[in-house]
């Protein structure tokens, strides 16, 4: 349960960096009933303001503790109820059992995160074009790329001022937009609490917002989406969206639209995953996707995956639904280990780990290609005798919402659990896998490791060897308790995969590590690899948008594509590459002012560049 108590807010302007401009408002709350019989809640801010630059905040001292040590910040998912025990143990049909043959790189960069002051740390963070910024339970830092300190340690809850560090951070890198998102949750009052960065610039000064909620919003977990910061929660409020134009701009009126998810089959712990946009921002009219974990041993029908369908109507909200959309039946999973929250064990100690069993490891990634999309999903599963593994997806659209699983597979090449995972795709279609690994039996205390595929591996298979991030060198002991979830994102340059995530070091003590990685084989042959350098340039000249892409590693259907930020496809163009290059221009003299995505791809890959056509 939540520590946390939160103090009135005033109306406050100064002039002075060391002080927030803030605006308190009596929010306006509505209710309507869509077409559905859905009630539709539309609240704007508790409160807004504009915070002082990061870099003029007061610094925090990190402490160097056990679990048992620190104050538990966020509550606890609770473990679904096993209703149909005869579904439990079942054989998984698409387990990997043997480990993979092909060689992966070590981290290309690999550093100490924050520790935090609380527990579990529930590490997040996200890379931008020059900075990583991480956020734990209860703080935030910012970091060059290289891994060098861009700033100190500061308390998470100085971006809204009267709260206090009540847990689950979550950042992400809004690459359309080129800004900054940061948000926890708060209790007594329950509320959420969002900054959005003014500029690129993660030390600069943030648009923070207060929403208020009637229930508390727990495990709140976030995306980017083209026409909203969308939200789901362990609440009544399943399915939330924020305006994200009116937050980017700084609108002290920022509306949020709360609905709730229809028949969620949960064990009273709801977790809908919502799609993040972490390429191309899909077209305008696009609904932000839902996607539920659902096992038969709860009382579901089968083991499957529950998706939903958000569509938000700005010009009028009481348009705004959230309904059922797809329900897809998946290979035979295990959601229950061990007794209760006692599911990994550790090398020289009775104690076990909670290891997040019963739902969707954050994030569900969604990738924009030519003619399809996909989405990214993983979560823990039994591969027998309370064995645990990594059950992971790609589901595909062909751009009309009707979605397949393209493929699966269980990662659990040994005895080690591998649990608390985090999964993306590249610019090529390459996937990243990386989580927490523990064996008693093999003194493996819990680190973590990552591994990989390529493109055109064979579906299901995990093709790149396992590898250490860092090694684990000591047990927690005391407490079960674990973080709820790591987080994998994507550089911009659209290659290149950050995970943060939790450990322990000699003593028990909590650590996390940011680390970043690509899945290129170095040890493959030309023709049988994926030319991972190519390079792709777009800039401006007058009204000229010129264009260089070099070293593409398939030409058949290659497509150029200038998209805007409503994700609307607003030039498209057939491009005969000449060997595996291709120059050009195209007028975009017409185009309204505004940021655009210039985007090179076909089935196979894709690169992206970001322009600006300035009034």
């Amino acid at each position: 349960m939540s520590l946390i108590r939160t103090t009135s807010l005033s109306f406050v302007i100064c002039t002075t960096a060391a002080f927030a401009q803030q605006h308190e408002a009596a929010p306006t709350t509505q209710e309507f009933t869509n077409s559905l019989g859905q009630t539709v809640t539309v609240t704007t801010p508790t409160s807004f303001l504009i915070s002082p630059p990061v870099k003029d905040w007061p610094h925090v001292e990190e402490r160097d503790s056990r679990a048992e040590e620190r104050r538990e910040v966020d509550e606890r998912p609770e473990r679904p109820p096993v209703v149909d025990p005869a579904a439990l143990d079942e054989v998984d049909p698409v387990v990997q059992t043997t480990p993979a043959s092909r060689m992966m790189h070590a981290p290309s960069v690999n550093f100490p995160g924050s520790n935090g002051t609380g527990y579990p740390p529930d590490p997040t963070g996200a890379a931008g074009t020059d900075y990583y910024v991480q956020a734990v339970n209860t703080s935030y830092k910012v970091w060059h790329k290289t891994g060098v300190s861009a700033s100190a340690t500061y308390n998470l809850s100085t971006l809204w001022t009267g709260s206090t560090n009540d847990g689950d951070p979550i950042v992400l890198y809004d690459r359309h937009a080129d800004r900054w998102f940061i948000s926890q949750f708060n209790d007594n009052p329950n509320r959420m609490l969002i900054a959005v960065s003014q500029t690129n610039d993660p030390l600069g000064s943030y648009y923070a917002y207060s929403f208020s909620f009637s229930q508390f919003p727990d495990y709140p977990k976030f995306s980017v989406w083209w026409d909203g910061y969308y939200m789901t929660s362990n609440s009544s409020k399943t399915a939330v969206v924020f305006e994200r134009t009116a937050m980017l701009a700084g609108d002290p009126n920022a509306r949020m639209v709360a609905l709730s998810a229809p028949g969620v089959v949960s064990s009273g712990f709801k977790c809908v995953m919502p799609a993040d946009a972490d390429g191309d921002l899909p077209p305008d009219g696009t609904p932000c996707w839902f996607f539920n974990l659902e096992d038969n041993s709860w009382g579901a029908p089968a083991d499957r995956i529950k998706i939903y369908r958000m569509n938000t109507d700005w010009t009028n909200v009481a348009n705004t639904t959230v309904v059922q959309h797809q329900t897809l039946n998946t290979a035979a999973f295990d959601t229950n280990i061990g007794s209760g929250w006692e599911n990994i064990a550790q090398p020289n100690t009775t104690q076990k780990l909670d290891a997040g069993m019963g739902y969707m490891y954050f994030r569900a990634q969604h990738t924009r290609w030519v003619d399809h999309n996909s989405v990214m999903l993983c979560h823990g599963t039994d591969v027998g005798g309370d064995h645990c593994g990594v059950r992971w997806y790609e589901l595909r659209d062909a751009n009309d919402g009707n979605w397949t699983i393209y493929q699966q597979g269980t990662w659990a090449p040994d005895a080690a659990d591998r649990f608390q995972a985090s999964i993306g795709m590249n610019d090529l279609g390459d996937i990243g896998l990386a989580y927490n690994v523990a064996d008693e039996l093999n003194s493996i205390y819990c680190g973590i490791r990552y591994t990989g595929r390529l493109a055109g591996d064979p579906l299901g298979q995990m093709t790149l060897s396992e590898t250490n991030a860092i090694a684990g060198t000591g047990a927690q002991t005391g407490t079960e308790r674990f973080g709820d979830y790591g987080h994998l994102s994507l550089d911009p340059d659209g290659n290149n995969f950050w995970f943060t995530g939790e450990y322990f070091v000699s003593g028990g003590n909590i650590r996390t590590r940011i680390f970043s990685f690509n899945v290129e084989d170095e040890f493959l042959g030309v023709e049988e690899g994926t030319t991972h350098g190519q390079t792709f340039t777009a800039f401006l000249a007058g009204g000229i948008l010129n264009i260089n892409a070099q070293d593409l590693p398939s030409t058949d259907g290659l497509v150029l594509d200038v998209i805007a930020m409503d994700g609307k496809q607003v030039i498209t163009e057939r491009v005969n590459a000449q060997g595996s290059s291709w120059n050009g221009t195209l007028d975009v003299d017409k185009l309204a002012p505004g940021i655009y995505f210039a985007r090179i791809g076909n089935a196979r890959f894709q690169r992206v560049q970001r322009f600006n056509v300035a009034q």
